[in-house]
């Protein structure tokens, strides 16, 4: 019979590389970005937000403040890394008002962490009241980091049309939330449980919107490159018409000075 500690490490485990694998997933955005030297349209909040995330789950996972968290202080430190990766080759490859902003975010990022880090640590001495106001500000902007996707959602019931929610990070998405909120039910964890419950039930919506869009998608995409052929005709039989005038009046001015 497997312990319910054991079933709670595999389960752990698992949820590490899938959520590795969603930090990881902006990689062809940043070797794009590297290739062209350019940041282009892109924005530093999204990664900025992730950071801020990751180091209030890494500072809950320490064991001065929520003991037994070591795989949720594993990969929050690895996402850190990762995240603050991402935000240096942003600040590399941007310039201007763009390049101060993203700076001014990270030094906020850390700068935030810092306080709560030093607050925490210094005014609440039991494992429970640290666990508590970590927890709080953790479940806090976790639920706005998840709420994220709502505008996408939107647009995607708007125009009937998945194409830029892509299925495999819905599915990644959804297999993370369920590995997270089965690991904070086997030991409850109120404050793991409630930001990964409600991230699968968003994973959910979005895995709905695609079974419902799946063929919509494929048909407005079908009658987009339909329209792209039929444009390429046009053109094409447009300059053969041109082609065949301008033979045809050539060949008038050639009878006409024969004559």
């Amino acid at each position: 019979m497997i312990s319910a500690d054991t079933l709670r490490t595999v389960v752990g485990i698992v949820g590490n590389v899938i959520a590795l694998g969603l930090f990881f997933s902006p990689l062809p955005t940043f070797i794009r970005i590297w290739k062209k030297k350019s940041m282009e349209e892109f924005s530093v909040i999204p990664y900025v937000a992730t950071l801020l995330n990751c180091m209030l789950w890494m500072l809950y996972g320490l064991p001065i403040v929520h003991p037994n968290s070591t795989l949720v202080l594993t990969i929050n430190c690895a996402g850190t890394a990762i995240e603050i990766c991402y935000v240096i080759l942003y600040l590399v490859f941007s310039s201007g008002p763009k390049r101060f902003k993203a700076l001014l975010l990270f030094l906020g990022d850390l700068a935030f962490v810092a306080v709560v880090a030093i607050i925490v640590l210094i005014f609440f001495h039991t494992h429970d009241r640290r666990s508590l106001v970590v927890g709080i500000l953790c479940v806090i902007f976790c639920i706005i980091m998840y709420l994220a996707p709502l505008s996408v959602m939107k647009m995607v019931i708007q125009t009937k049309s998945v194409e830029y929610m892509p299925l495999s990070l819905s599915v990644a998405s959804f297999l993370n939330g369920l590995c997270w909120t089965i690991y904070a039910l086997i030991r409850f964890d109120l404050y793991i449980t409630i930001p990964n419950a409600l991230g699968l039930l968003f994973s959910i919506t979005q895995l709905i919107l695609h079974a419902l869009y799946y063929k919509s998608t494929r048909r407005q995409i079908a009658e987009r490159k339909l329209k792209g052929e039929v444009g390429l005709t046009d053109v094409v039989i447009d300059d053969s018409v041109k082609e065949s005038s301008i033979i045809s009046s050539h060949k008038n001015e050639a009878t006409t000075n024969n004559e």
